[in-house]
């Protein structure tokens, strides 16, 4: 006679927060550790330059469309208009990545889906993906973790191909105007590396059981969609690694609301104190 035994739910917890979500391991003893996400951490941890010319350059265009309307503005009204642009064309386009994900997920599952008119294009491209790929889903939207790195993320999808026998292929979409940066590689090598996906049956599982072979970033537009090969190697893992450190040093705030950097700064110093 054969007993099944059930694997015991996964310790690691998903919030959601309105717009936003945390990672939570719970501990042996019953408290929880909040793990730090991949993309926050790679947005803390990799300097981005760009993004000061694109803040300038949205509130300048913003500007100049909405000329007359800013005009009818008391002064300080139109101050806080202006440095909320760039907020405003940020969140919209996070907005539209969301949305995307979202029915990327139901579509891979093979569901019929009301497509709004603004997303259309972007859809009929992630159809057009799914379809001349021959792609067979294996996860979707799944939570990773590591035990010892304390940090944890949501793959897109890990996925097979009948075009590409013998491949397991761990893909990201990404649906931004200016396509796909290289620190996505180190996005999908903090997935790959990650100890524990949490399956559908709620427990962990291996994510080395996968036998994942390849690291794809998919951009879809809504004229179409590329795919960009990234590496897979240790190096991206490490150089991930290397951006959490410097994100947790100095972009990461502690509980107390102070930057672990700030404790190699001493208290003022003064002579009058030397001499007494």
């Amino acid at each position: 006679m054969t007993i099944e035994t059930q694997a015991p739910p996964s310790p690691l917890r998903r919030r959601n927060f309105g717009k936003n979500h945390a990672y939570y391991l719970r501990r042996d003893d019953g408290t929880e550790v909040k793990l730090d996400g991949v993309t926050t951490l790679l947005s803390n941890g990799i300097p981005k330059p760009a993004l000061v010319n694109w803040a300038g350059n949205v509130t300048a265009e913003y500007a100049v469309d909405n000329w007359e309307d800013l005009a009818l503005l008391a002064p300080s009204a139109r101050l806080k208009v202006l440095k909320g642009a760039k907020d405003a064309d940020r969140d919209a386009a996070a907005g539209r990545g969301t949305e995307v994900h979202a029915l990327a997920e139901k579509l891979i599952a093979g569901e019929e889906v009301p497509v709004p008119e603004e997303l259309a294009g972007h859809v009929e491209s992630c159809v057009r993906f799914l379809d001349t790929g021959k792609i067979r889903p294996i996860l979707t939207e799944t939570s990773v973790w590591h035990r010892r790195a304390l940090y944890a993320g949501t793959l897109d999808m890990v996925f097979t191909s009948d075009l590409l026998p013998g491949r397991v292929i761990l893909g990201d979409w990404k649906t931004n105007r200016s396509g796909i940066y290289p620190e996505v590689a180190l996005q999908l090598a903090a997935y790959a590396n990650a100890d524990y996906y949490v399956g559908p049956d709620g427990a962990d599982h291996e994510m080395a059981g996968l036998k994942i072979t390849d690291h794809w970033a998919i951009w879809l537009r809504a004229d179409g969609f590329s795919i960009y090969p990234m590496a897979t190697s240790q190096e991206a893992y490490r150089t991930f690694q290397y951006a959490a450190t410097v994100a947790r040093r100095t972009g990461i705030k502690t509980p107390d609301g102070r930057y672990p950097l700030d404790a190699y700064k001493g208290e003022e110093f003064f002579f009058s104190e030397a001499a007494a």
